[in-house]
């Protein structure tokens, strides 16, 4: 293993590289980003956090499938847009409530389909469409879906509270496959029974309340080390893992497999005294965890292995998001 090029490979990954507009679009809302609402968290986390004033919060997220997806598979397209929204909710530890969709499509059939899969992914994971908007004659086909869900106030898993210090724990449900519009995509879900679904989408939950995390994101289109770097932006630490010790599915390359979005997998960081406890939660609902390195205060994130050791962002030069996140303690 060539773990130069690994890193290289990874720093250039399209699932990273098209994440650098949002810095340019976050910054154009700089003078308004306080001056509204109750908002605990904004720009930069898996889901907002707004106030309601007693013990709960409200979680409020949206996500769009990208445009080639949307292209090449409608009844994928629509079916994704929930796993990827319940997943921010999931990994804030919140329970999802209800979601909303905005849609276009190029041809009748096309909107159908990803109906019929927003409708399946429904039934899949018990959270209602209340709502949205379709445009039926576009020259395109999209779809964007928001959503809300709910948390105890004191038990959110942000992801700017990781620490020097903190093991980093990487969680995936390994019981998947290569979906069949991306070989960087990781089908969890579609054909398991909905109770198991459910039960592992709904663990982070379970470790949230027990307060056994300091820090967590689901691992999106950057992979499992993009999305440590957006942890680590956000955080404004760096980190260093050994990509020997991260859980793999057979017949997978270790590159094709960190770029891979998983459905069900998160990068989280904790006390290491609350290691052993994370996993064993994990694995009781099927999920395979491990640690997989430490947070330290350098500001690089950087993979090893067998005496090779390189650096894939460099924080104190380059962003990934840009985002500095103004937050409230909670």
């Amino acid at each position: 293993m060539d773990i130069e090029q690994l890193a290289t490979n990874l720093r250039n990954f399209e699932g990273v590289t098209r994440k650098k507009p949002i810095a340019d679009i976050v910054n154009m809302f700089d003078e308004v980003r306080s001056e509204y609402g109750e908002t605990i968290v904004d720009f930069g986390d898996d889901a907002a956090v707004l106030d309601t004033g007693g013990d709960e919060v409200i979680l409020f997220a949206a996500d769009a499938i990208w445009g080639r997806i949307a292209l090449e598979s409608p009844w994928w397209t629509g079916y994704t847009s929930v796993v990827v929204n319940v997943n921010d909710i999931s990994a804030m530890g919140g329970r999802p409530v209800a979601m909303v969709n905005v849609m276009s499509s190029c041809d009748t059939e096309a909107c159908k389909e990803m109906m019929r899969g927003i409708k399946d992914g429904v039934k899949k994971f018990g959270v209602p469409m209340v709502g949205g908007h379709v445009h039926p004659d576009t020259p395109y086909n999209s779809l964007g879906v928001a959503i809300i869900g709910v948390a105890k106030k004191d038990c959110i898993v942000r992801s700017d509270m990781a620490r020097p210090g903190d093991a980093i724990i990487a969680a995936y449900d390994m019981d998947g496959r290569v979906g069949k519009n991306s070989p960087y995509s990781w089908d969890t879900t579609s054909f398991k029974d909905n109770q198991t679904v459910r039960d592992r989408f709904l663990v982070m939950q379970t470790l949230a309340e027990k307060k056994l995390l300091t820090a967590g994101k689901d691992i999106s289109n950057p992979g499992t080390v993009g999305t440590l770097g957006m942890l680590c932006e956000t955080s404004k630490v760096g980190a260093s893992v050994d990509v020997t010790k991260i859980p793999m599915p057979e017949g997978l390359e270790l590159e094709q497999w960190l770029k891979i979005y998983p459905a069900t997998g998160y990068i989280l960081t904790a006390k290491p005294e609350n290691c052993d406890e994370c996993i064993r939660i994990f694995e009781d609902v099927g999920i395979t965890a491990a640690v997989i390195g430490e947070i330290n205060d350098s500001k690089e994130i950087d993979i090893y292995s067998d005496g090779q050791k390189a650096v894939v962002f460099d924080l104190n030069t380059d962003t990934i998001t840009g985002i500095d996140m103004e937050t409230e303690d909670i």
